[in-house]
């Protein structure tokens, strides 16, 4: 499930507050104060709290009473316990610590945490690293059925005769001859007039910029794709 926080709706309120318009700077107009409630003397000075009677905390509860002299400590107890035997089995049978990593990036010497640098390279250790996402092979799997149904279609349109694949000599051709008139078209386009100051030379210089347009688009389109089927059915 998607992640919500706590704070979302008074997160909104509060931005609908309009507060942060004076967060750092204060309000963009102070309102000004009325002609009747102008400073007095001693205005601006703190106004201590009233005086009130000191009262310590938990004073109402009674401290121990001091034992009497009659009354003797608890003494003699002793413990069976070998705390230099236990102590050495704990040493011996515990793991050893292993001293934190760390990195000095200055000559003085200054540590750093080396866990949360950024330095260690724990993404390329995890079990999924190098593996294909799910969602990537899903979108292979679909783009396969749509190509596996596109050539289907293609085949049952040509079978039927109404589609004709060009052979890789006339699509040079064609691209050949398309580059050859888009560069005979240019050498025109730059032989023409810098100022273009009739209604003529205005639209002409238009209607080439049109087909030498036309004649980039139409190169492009056959440069992306190898394979190009033609059709006599308008």
């Amino acid at each position: 499930p998607r992640y919500k926080s706590v704070f979302n709706e008074a997160a909104k309120e509060d931005y609908k507050s309009h507060k942060t318009a004076s967060k750092t700077m204060g309000p963009a107009k102070v309102p000004l104060n009325e002609t009747a409630n102008f400073m007095t003397k001693h205005a601006k000075e703190p106004v201590l709290p009233e005086k009130a009677q000191f009262l310590r905390p938990n004073a109402d509860q009674k401290r121990p009473p001091v034992p009497k002299k009659e009354e003797k400590p608890v003494m003699g107890l002793k413990s069976n316990k070998n705390f230099i035997h236990t102590n050495a089995v704990e040493n011996i049978v515990s793991v050893s610590k292993k001293p934190q990593p760390k990195y000095v990036d200055t000559p003085g010497g200054t540590t750093n945490n080396l866990e949360d640098s950024g330095l260690v390279p724990k993404y390329i250790k995890k079990d999924k690293f190098g593996t294909v996402p799910k969602y990537l092979e899903t979108r292979k799997k679909q783009m396969e059925e749509h190509q596996k149904s596109y050539d289907a279609y293609i085949q049952q349109r040509m079978e039927k005769g109404a589609l004709n694949q060009i052979s890789p000599q006339e699509r040079q051709q064609t691209l050949d001859g398309l580059k050859k008139n888009w560069e005979e078209l240019h050498l025109q386009y730059q032989g023409l007039s810098v100022v273009t100051d009739t209604a003529p030379k205005k639209a002409r210089k238009e209607r080439m910029e049109a087909e030498m347009k036309q004649l980039e688009k139409d190169i492009d389109t056959i440069e992306k794709h190898k394979i190009i089927y033609v059709t006599d059915n308008f």
